[in-house]
């Protein structure tokens, strides 16, 4: 299937470019950042600008078809919404991986000032085997 069939439902113009960023999203599960995806999308449209990946992934999270992640502090992360999920990083390197495992919750109602919970996510921290080893 072409990434222009399998996004025609997003109802936006899919201009060359887009489709570029759609493409590199595409089962991406690296979880880059806005200027990884310009770093390698530029490369097929050198004249491309970083705000048109920025306008893009705001189009996307609108749509709901791309999470902005909020895990590392230095740099907003994307990936793609397709399961309930959570994420792990590494303190030094920075890697995410996916938690393919729902964790519930439940708080009192002391606790929730009202508020009918729909869910969460939980981001877990520590050191990938990789720096481990290095240290």
């Amino acid at each position: 299937m072409r990434i222009s069939d399998k996004y025609r439902y997003l109802g936006i113009k899919l201009t060359p470019q887009r489709l570029a960023i759609l493409s590199y999203l595409d089962g991406n599960r690296s979880h880059p950042s806005a200027e990884d995806i310009y770093r390698s999308v530029r490369k097929e449209f050198p004249t491309m600008s970083v705000s048109t990946v920025y306008n893009t992934l705001d189009v996307l999270k609108e749509k709901g078809d791309v999470q902005e992640l909020t895990i590392d502090p230095r740099k907003k992360r994307y990936g793609p919404v397709n399961t309930p999920h959570n994420h792990l990083m590494c303190n030094k390197c920075r890697h995410i991986v996916d938690i393919n495992k729902e964790f519930k919750f439940t708080l009192p109602s002391s606790m929730t000032e009202g508020f009918e919970l729909t869910g969460n996510h939980v981001e877990f921290f520590g050191f990938c085997s990789n720096c481990r080893k290095k240290q």
